[in-house]
């Protein structure tokens, strides 16, 4: 059997594969996002917004603007002005909350979705067809390595 390649540093070639790999589609998304805040006239953070919006909509999960603030560790007063950008510009709605009638909870616009997939639609599809390629076994995997890398990468 092959003794596995290591680099000056003693660490594996595979994985030093695996993260230069990540790098790539870390720089693919970075430019995709970049196309659609010019496409759509936004920039990185409220394109940030809308995705975390959409990701939380396929939960079901509502989103309060403390969520928003949180979430991109931005002040309350940046928040309350980039909600207020994001109405106007038609892209997002406050509407009550569904359990609380006091509190407001942050949901997308159909313009907002519609134009999000537009851009995205067809690489999303593509991205599926990735995944679908491997099974359920193999994507577990793949899903525990990002889930564990992604938590690495918090303080």
């Amino acid at each position: 059997m092959a003794a596995a390649s290591h680099d000056q540093r003693g660490t594996p070639a595979r994985v030093l594969e695996t993260l230069e790999a990540i790098q790539g589609l870390s720089e693919r998304m970075d430019h995709m996002h970049g196309e659609l805040k010019a496409s759509m006239g936004m920039n990185a953070t409220d394109i940030a917004t809308l995705r975390m919006l959409i990701m939380r909509e396929r939960t079901g999960e509502a989103v309060s603007p403390r969520d928003i603030s949180r979430q991109l560790n931005i002040s309350t007063a940046s928040t309350t002005t980039l909600l207020d950008r994001l109405v106007a510009s038609g892209h997002v709605e406050r509407i009550p909350h569904p359990e609380d009638r006091r509190a407001r909870v942050i949901v997308l616009t159909e313009k907002a979705r519609g134009e999000f997939f537009a851009h995205f639609g067809h690489r999303l599809a593509a991205m599926r067809a990735v995944a679908a390629a491997y099974d359920d076994a193999e994507l577990a995997v793949v899903n525990d390595f990002l889930a564990r890398l992604e938590a690495s990468l918090h303080d």
